[in-house]
Parts: structure tokens; C-alpha cells; sequence
């Protein structure tokens, strides 16, 4: 397994190792001594599953209070993933990384929680599963539109399909709402 700590505190890029042989293939996609020995201390608490079609962008999605670390991986096709520090007070706030997950490459991408996360289908479809860290809450539920300006994403599309929830959020500066950025944030590799 190979881990690499992002330039967003907390934040990682976690690539499996893969065992390929004439039946396929196998790899762990989590394991907890591993993970924890590679900076992610975090229990997981749910399991989430996606299956989307191309063109489909989720996001941008965070909660707070209760806000969720998460573990993506695609299942199935790809799709370009992205995360943005938006935890007052970190140095990389309003910052965005993002990464091409997809079931060839195997993988996964830590968002530490206060990050916000969302991503854009690339293929004909996929299927994302992703492990939190606190469970879903809809009255924390928060979000920041995907083309905010002042963050300049540069999502692999102009016109994506979108919840309409997704539409109607509003820019980081209108975010009334935001996680800080302190001593929870204890997966700074």
C-alpha cells in the first residue's frame, strides 16, 4: 500500500497494492492497523453507496456539526474527485485537490473531516463507496455550489447534471456555517 499525504492537512491518497493473476485480481480496500499506521486514526462508522451516470456531479457536500472524514473509492468506472479545505483557520483553507478514481487505478482518497467533497462521473457510469467517520445527519447537512468562483475548481466539465439541492447552495464566502480547523484535526500525517 502506498500512502500520500495532500497538501490539505489530513487529507490522503491511498493506492493498494493489487495482486493480479490469471483469475483476476484482489486487494484489500481497508484495513485498520494499516490505515492507522499510515496516519488515518479515525474509526469508520457507515458505509455509503453511490451509482451515477455520466455527467453526474455530487457535491459539494459536508456537515457541520458532525462533520465526516471520508474514504472514497470507485467500484466501478471513474470519476474525478475532489476535495476542498473549508475549516477556518487551516492553512490551506478554500484550497481544492482533486484526483482521477476509478476501478483501474484502485484508489482512495481521504477527505478528513471539515473538508467539503464532491465529484464528477467521467465514464458511462459508476459506482462509488465511500466510509465516514460520524454518521449521516440531514439537519447538519451543509454544501457550497460546485463552480464557486472564488474556488475555481476545474471540474473535467461545464454543464454537469445535478441534484437540485446541488444547484441551490450557495458560494464558501455565504457559508454562514463552517468547521474549524484545531486539535480534532489529528490526521496530519
Amino acid at each position: 500500500m502506498k500512502v500520500t499525504a495532500l497538501d490539505i492537512p489530513g487529507a490522503l491518497l491511498i493506492e493498494p497494492a493489487v495482486f493480479r493473476d490469471h483469475r483476476g485480481l484482489f486487494c484489500e480496500t481497508y484495513h485498520a492497523q494499516r490505515y492507522a499506521e499510515a496516519g488515518l486514526i479515525d474509526g469508520f462508522v457507515q458505509d455509503n453507496f453511490s451509482r451515477s451516470v455520466h455527467g453526474t456531479l455530487r457535491g459539494l457536500h459536508y456537515q457541520e456539526p458532525h462533520p465526516q472524514g471520508k474514504l472514497v473509492m470507485v467500484l466501478e468506472g471513474a470519476v474525478f474527485d475532489v476535495i476542498v479545505d473549508i475549516r477556518k483557520g487551516s492553512p490551506m483553507f478554500g484550497k481544492w485537490q482533486g484526483f482521477d478514481l476509478s476501478s483501474e487505478n484502485y484508489r482512495q482518497l481521504y477527505a478528513p473531516p471539515g473538508c467539503a467533497h464532491g465529484f464528477r462521473v467521467t465514464s458511462e457510469w459508476a459506482v462509488v463507496l465511500y466510509k465516514c467517520t460520524d454518521f449521516y445527519s440531514p439537519k447538519a447537512e451543509r454544501g457550497i455550489i460546485w463552480n464557486d468562483p472564488a474556488l475555481a475548481i476545474s471540474w473535467p466539465i461545464t454543464t454537469p447534471l445535478l441534484s437540485a439541492k446541488d444547484q441551490a447552495y450557495g458560494t464558501l464566502a455565504t457559508e454562514a456555517q463552517l468547521p474549524v480547523y484545531g486539535p480534532i484535526d489529528r490526521l496530519i500525517p
